[in-house]
């Protein structure tokens, strides 16, 4: 009973997002922020689907922020994100999750990645993954932010952690891939932790207005 009177004081926010390995890492490092309760996309069916078709990580987590806020009445944070690869002139960015096509697994995607790359010596096969996040109301877009962590694309895949491209995205600091890294530390150094510190610093203020 206690802690359905709690909810009942908390904001609700939508995580707008399909994919389980996102929403498992934003909860994670959003696990302690006080006066949020964050909602699964799958506790709105009758949510329509948003195209991302914009240009860019930030317009396509704007558009789905702002049209999915209006159609469930409720806050919602929308992350793009995406790995952007120098030698590919910024190649997959924001086709990252079908790189490899339409409904292209993560082990295709990769492999198109390392294909593209052969030949390319390790001191070019300088990369980044980028998250942006956007958070809206029904009436309006509050904020953007992102994050960044900068590495180096692997020739072959290495570890069995993480998800999408980390298993070849080579972080410098750790001597390891995001596929090797554990999630304690993953979740304190990657792109989305980057952008959710910011997250937690621009929207706390915004709740104590409440």
């Amino acid at each position: 009973m206690t802690s359905i009177t709690n909810d009942i004081h908390k904001k609700t926010i939508l995580i707008a997002t399909q994919n389980k390995n996102k929403r498992i890492e934003i909860l994670d490092i959003l696990k302690n922020i006080p006066g949020i309760l964050f909602r699964d996309i799958e506790d709105f069916p009758f949510l329509p689907t948003v195209e991302e078709d914009k240009n860019t990580f930030q317009e396509n987590a704007v558009k789905k922020a702002t049209i999915l806020a209006k159609a469930c009445n409720t806050w919602v944070m929308a992350d793009d994100s995406g790995l952007q690869i120098d030698a590919l002139n910024g190649r997959p960015g924001i086709f990252s999750c079908r790189y490899a096509g339409p409904n292209a697994t993560d082990e295709k995607n990769r492999e198109k990645v390392l294909s593209e790359l052969k030949g390319v010596p390790k001191e070019r096969r300088t990369a980044r993954f980028v998250c942006t996040i956007a958070l809206a109301s029904p009436h309006e877009l509050f904020f953007v932010v992102e994050g960044r962590c900068e590495g180096f694309i692997t020739e072959e895949p290495k570890g069995k952690r993480g998800f999408g491209y980390d298993p070849i995205f080579y972080v410098p600091q750790y001597h390891q891939t995001f596929g090797e890294l554990h999630s304690s530390i993953k979740n304190m150094i990657s792109h989305r932790a980057d952008a959710l510190k910011q997250f937690k610093e621009r929207i706390m203020p915004l709740i104590r207005k409440i």
